[in-house]
């Protein structure tokens, strides 16, 4: 059974992490539990803290991608789009809380040193060994993780050091606030969604770079500038990416034919279909369904 992101029509992820009484959850994940070793596009109000425990991870994060090394670590801002794969396995115990986790909304130690992070232009951190204060940073990641082990007193463990991690960005990250440019950004990244969204909603159909444009009140030349800025893809190669995963969970629940899969997600053309399968999942749509069956 794999791990899926499950996401609403914005891609805001709809599991809550923690509850209110105690807004912080853990995972120990590995991305070889995701479907196609893909965490896909999700964002969320908690802030987020993954560590790369083995392997290499591929990390998009709103308009950058980078690689993360074994050892390493990143911090996710709330609010931001992110992805993660690996081509292998890769061990990520993460960590997701509300701000109000490290101190309550409204407060002193809130609006003086958790608003302002939130609310700059800091979309991320990455943590490396190398930089002092990061490896500090990393330190206490596994000392959190570590936590979840203690069943007596893990919470206040957990708390605790989460105060000191974030005492650590605040000291040494390079928080900036602009006004225009977190508003550009965030009306940008609302733009983006409202686009996939619509793609999501209509993939069925015959949709065109023109046809999303329209929706979105917006030239196609700013379309194809968004989708190549934030998931670093041409918005039709996302419809195609997005109609082939659709697909791929098509054969995994159901029996329907392949010719009708192929029909259902948009494909008019059956072999056009098994081609781009085979392409980018290394398997026929036949194989597919017979590696999900038996696995």
């Amino acid at each position: 059974m794999y791990n899926k992101i499950i996401t609403d029509e914005n891609l805001m992820e709809t599991i809550q992490h923690g509850n209110s009484s105690y807004p912080f959850n853990f995972y120990k994940e590995n991305l070889a539990q995701f479907d196609f070793n893909c965490a896909e596009w999700h964002w969320h109000t908690e802030l987020e803290f993954v560590y790369i425990g083995s392997g290499t991870v591929t990390a998009w994060v709103g308009e950058k991608k980078f690689d993360l090394p074994e050892g390493s670590g990143i911090f996710i801002n709330s609010k931001i789009l992110h992805r993660f794969y690996s081509p292998a396995e890769a061990d990520i115990p993460n960590f997701l809380c509300m701000p109000s986790f490290i101190a309550p909304q409204g407060s002193l130690i809130y609006d003086k040193y958790i608003l302002p992070v939130i609310s700059s232009t800091l979309a991320f951190q990455i943590f490396c060994e190398e930089v002092p204060w990061q490896a500090e940073v990393l330190s206490i990641m596994k000392q959190i993780i570590k936590a979840q082990e203690h069943t007596s007193s893990g919470e206040l463990m957990t708390a605790s050091l989460m105060q000191s991690l974030w005492l650590k960005i605040c000291e040494n990250a390079d928080i900036s606030y602009e006004e225009n440019g977190r508003k550009s950004s965030a009306s940008s990244q609302a733009r983006l969604q409202m686009m996939m969204q619509y793609i999501h909603l209509n993939y069925a159909d015959d949709v065109s770079l023109e046809d999303i444009a329209d929706y979105a009140r917006i030239s196609k030349s700013t379309v194809l500038n968004l989708f190549r800025r934030y998931l670093h893809i041409t918005p039709i190669n996302y419809l195609i990416n997005y109609r082939l995963n659709e697909a791929a969970q098509l054969l995994s629940n159901t029996e329907k034919k392949i010719h009708a899969v192929s029909g259902e997600t948009g494909f008019h053309n059956v072999d056009y279909f098994c081609r781009l399968f085979k392409k980018r999942y290394h398997v026929t749509p036949t194989e597919y369904r017979k590696k999900k069956i038996s696995g």
